[in-house]
């Protein structure tokens, strides 16, 4: 025990223990149940984890009121005629968005309850391998001892060496999500996909947005695609600055704040009432025993993993953000089920070559496989085909035809696809469903970007049938 004061409540034994309860953790526990093991699920603060409740359906749910919001305001355009004002009631807005994480929160949970899984409540750490120690509150401690372990701990926000982070206003994208007034302008530090689907959202809302990136923008995306999208922000005002070295965030003497940086040499600095830091993240993996229990991290703390999840522990699994690489929630409910069935005595092992990946900005920016590049560094011969969706009768009927399709494939072949429009997430993921046709492992036909309307795959846990 760590203390005298701390009093040793309860000893838990399972067949499986998972930390973390995030989309990784809490569709491992399902899978495993599922299963027939007895599992142990132990979160610290709510289950659903960042995706859930700070990351992908609040920051969904506010994408889809901003669509709606600059919809109406061309309603005109389909012949509809509106009487009176079109605008943004934000409190609403984030009263429907925390409405809608509160009753998915309330489903995971009754999730693990209808397959008995155990959840507790605490911080973890490792004593050894097989044997957990869960801090609660009031110096209360639970000792869990199983037989296997999955780590699915997650990620934090990675803050930037940079004055003036701790003045009022300056928030992380967790904060931001909680304000319960419309920020007037909002700048953000980080071309991230995250600082770059929030700029998007506020920008679409009526918030003034300047984004502010050190060395790239949406470098995870088809360089193509990035620099149309990009143009686009530029053509609608949302103000992009990329190549800047960062001197600091000051208060300004009209109450807002004032971020100063150089570009190209020259002082320049960029007001906001608010200023999001969006500048990556960092693994959830100190202080929670790793080193005692002979698990390897890599520079960058993130838990090193096989393609079937296993760590340098034996019967020590690790799933999900913690592990570093794809960091998407469907990727880590799928590695969280790989975890679960490899823990459990099968042989299940990861291929990400086909993974959906979508950025939700306005137009969407999507993609699966192989960008143009990374074929011709395999030493692929490589052709590109593009459609522009200006050409597309589906989307001049919509008014979206603001975009395009790439198609990047071996010549004389279909293959993976790349897309920038408004629906650019369906396209991926029937794309991927393509690539992986006939095969049994990896990301499995239909798993779709998350979050998706096709919820089969989080109701039956994500198994793939076999028992």
């Amino acid at each position: 025990m760590s203390g005298h004061s701390d009093i040793l409540v309860s000893h838990v034994t399972c067949d499986l223990a998972i930390i973390g309860g995030g989309p990784a953790g809490y569709v491992a526990a399902i899978r495993a149940a599922q299963l027939g093991a007895k599992v142990a699920l132990v979160e610290r603060e709510r289950v659903g984890g960042v995706c859930l409740n700070h990351g992908c359906i609040p920051t969904k749910t506010l994408v889809e009121s901003g669509s709606l919001y600059q919809k109406m305001r061309r309603c005109g355009d389909f012949g509809i005629v509106s009487e009176g004002e079109v605008r943004v009631d934000f409190s609403k807005i984030m009263a429907r968005k925390d409405a809608l994480v509160e009753r998915l929160v309330g489903t995971v949970l009754e999730l693990l309850k209808a397959h008995r899984v155990e959840l507790i409540h605490g911080e973890a750490r490792l004593l050894s391998p097989g044997r957990l120690q869960v801090s609660r509150d009031a110096a209360q401690l639970e000792e869990v001892e199983c037989r296997r372990l999955i780590i699915a701990t997650g990620t934090c926000p990675a803050e930037p060496e940079l004055d003036g982070t701790a003045l009022a206003g300056v928030v992380g994208s967790r904060h931001l999500l909680g304000v319960k007034r419309q920020p007037a302008s909002l700048v953000v530090i980080g071309a991230s996909v995250v600082g770059m689907e929030f700029a998007s959202i506020f920008h679409s809302l009526g918030t003034k947005v300047t984004v502010l990136g050190r060395s790239s923008f949406l470098k995870s995306i088809d360089p193509q695609l990035s620099r149309r999208y990009r143009a686009l922000c530029a053509r609608r005002g949302l103000q992009v600055e990329i190549g800047l070295e960062f001197q600091g965030i000051t208060p300004s003497e009209d109450g807002n704040l004032c971020v100063r940086y150089l570009a190209g040499g020259k002082e320049k600095h960029a007001h906001g009432e608010m200023v999001l830091l969006a500048a990556g993240c960092l693994p959830l993996s100190d202080g929670i025993g790793l080193e005692e229990a002979g698990i390897r991290r890599n520079d960058g703390g993130f838990v090193q993993v096989d393609e079937a999840m296993r760590t340098s522990a034996p019967d020590v699994y690790a799933a999900g953000d913690v592990t570093g690489g794809w960091m998407l929630a469907h990727v880590a409910s799928h590695e969280g089920i790989v975890a679960a069935e490899n823990a459990l005595g099968r042989e299940r092992t990861m291929d990400y070559r086909a993974v959906p990946n979508c950025v939700y900005t306005d137009p969407e920016i999507a993609s699966v496989g192989m960008t143009e590049a990374d074929a011709k560094q395999a030493g692929i011969d490589a052709a590109v085909s593009r459609f522009p969706l200006a050409a597309s009768a589906r989307a001049l009927t919509m008014c979206a035809e603001e975009g395009m399709v790439r198609l990047v494939h071996e010549r004389g072949s279909g293959a993976p696809r790349h897309a920038y429009h408004g629906a650019a997430r369906q396209r991926a993921d029937r794309g991927g469903c393509c690539r992986h046709q006939g095969r049994p492992d990896g990301i499995r036909p239909g798993r779709d970007a998350a979050p998706t309307p096709d919820a089969v795959g989080d109701v039956d846990g994500g198994g793939d049938g076999r028992r």
